[in-house]
This record gives structure tokens, sequence and C-alpha cells, in this order.
């Protein structure tokens, strides 16, 4: 019966090796995930190391418990972070009046958006139409493998037949990341007459960025509104969602 069991947890974690080199080196929008199962194998045969150890010194069985201990805090930790971002991901106030609007951008693969920038183009445009005279800031520069910046994919999507409707469109297409996308749309509403220490402004963005979104705007003396997007995908969403959690440790402890 032990031969079975050490055999069984042998293959599992097999399996979690093959499946998460699989979704590293396979393109599928999904390598986090990938990373997460590798390092979950990792960690399952450090554990069954750290066990035998344990049953041949005191040195070990201290070790052990010490990684146990350690292991069911952090999953605790991840699980009351995961927590909140699903939670913020859920808070829909697109009923709210507001001030002004920030889309916020993500990938363009060549000239056309990812389905993660066609998910926040499609909510922006429907939340639009119910806020028609607000500012609204395209936020998202050129990275790598992209042709235009995440702005002007924005535009180009979003570009009507009416000249007051696009006027009020403004691109900001230097930004790297989401701390910059927040401080360059500041300065550019301000520079356009929004009073951003008074004005409570929509971001539109995806669900599970929900709720670092809103936190890397507060450091920015932003009021915020979510306007969340889902992806199509529920395996795509949910790896985001795991990858959020992480990113939100990150932010709180690098990003100053």
């Amino acid at each position: 019966m032990k031969f079975l069991q050490k055999h069984t947890v042998y293959g599992l974690i097999a399996v979690l090796i093959v499946l998460g080199l699989a979704l590293v080196v396979i393109p599928n929008g999904m390598r986090f995930t990938g990373f997460f199962l590798l390092g979950l194998a990792a960690v399952w045969i450090l554990g069954l190391a750290l066990n035998r150890w344990s049953k041949r010194s005191r040195a070990g069985k201290i070790c052990s418990r010490v990684f146990q201990t350690g292991l069911i805090a952090g999953v605790c930790f991840l699980c009351a972070i995961e927590t909140l971002v699903i939670y913020r991901g859920e808070v829909d106030n697109s009923a709210l009046p507001v001030d002004a609007v920030i889309i916020l951008g993500a990938g363009v693969n060549g000239e056309t958006p990812s389905a993660a920038l066609w998910t926040r183009i499609r909510a922006a445009a429907a939340y639009l139409e119910d806020h028609p005279n607000v500012p609204v800031v395209l936020s998202g520069g050129k990275g790598s493998g992209e042709n235009i910046s995440e702005a002007e994919a924005m535009r180009r999507a979003l570009w009507t037949n009416s000249e007051a409707e696009n006027a009020r469109y403004l691109l900001e297409d230097q930004s790297t990341n989401t701390s910059e996308n927040f401080s360059f749309s500041k300065t550019l509403l301000e520079e356009n007459g929004v009073d951003t220490e008074t004005a409570y402004i929509a971001v539109v963005t995806n669900d599970f960025h929900c709720f670092r979104a809103r936190m890397i705007a507060q450091r920015e003396g932003l009021h915020t509104i979510s306007v969340p997007a889902e992806l199509p995908w529920w395996w795509l969403t949910a790896n985001y969602y795991l990858r959020e959690a992480f990113a939100v440790v990150k932010t709180a402890l690098f990003d100053g």
C-alpha cells in the first residue's frame, strides 16, 4: 500500500511538472499558471525531502515544522489577497457619476488589440454611451511586439464619425506600466481642466486588475471607481486572477 501511495505522489508531481512545462513553453496566455505548477511541484518535493529528514534527526524535524507552518501561513495569506482581488473585480460602480474616464491599455499584437484589450474597449464603449460629456484618457504606450501604442489601438477602435465625441479622447501613449498610466493620465487630465484632487474618475480595466489598479491610483492621489471588463475564457480569467494576487504583493512591497 505504501509503495502504491509513494508512486501515486511521484506520479502527481510528474504531472505537475509536465503540465507546467507545457504551459510555459507553448504560447497560450497561461505562462504564469505554468510557472505556478512548477513551483508547486518544487514545494512538494522539498516537503517530501524535509519529511524524510525529520525522521532521522531533531534538526530535520524542526525544519519540517517551520516549513509546514510557513506553507500554511503563505496559503492563508494568498487566499486572503485573492479574496480581495475577486471581490473588487465583482464590484461595478458604473452607474455612479464621474468627472473623467481612464481606460488602461493592455497588449497589442502588431496593430491588433489582444483579447484583454478588446474586452476593455468593449466595456469602455458601453460605459461611454451612458457618460457622454466627460474627458476620456486612452492610456498605454508601445511595448515589445507592438507596432502602435495601446492608446492608438484604443483610439482606432473607439473612433466615431462624430467630431464632438472624438474630441474628448485624450491619448496618453508614453506609459509602460500601471503606475505610469495613472501618473501620466493625471497630468493630461489636469492640462485639460480636470481638478484631479476632487474629481471622481472611472477606470476601465479587466476585472482581475481592478483591485491593484485602485491601489496604484490611490498612491497617485486619484479618487477612482472601477468599470470591470471580463475576459471571454474562464481559464484565462483563472490564470490572471492567480497571477494578480502575487502582483498585488509585489506592488505593495516594491513599487513605491
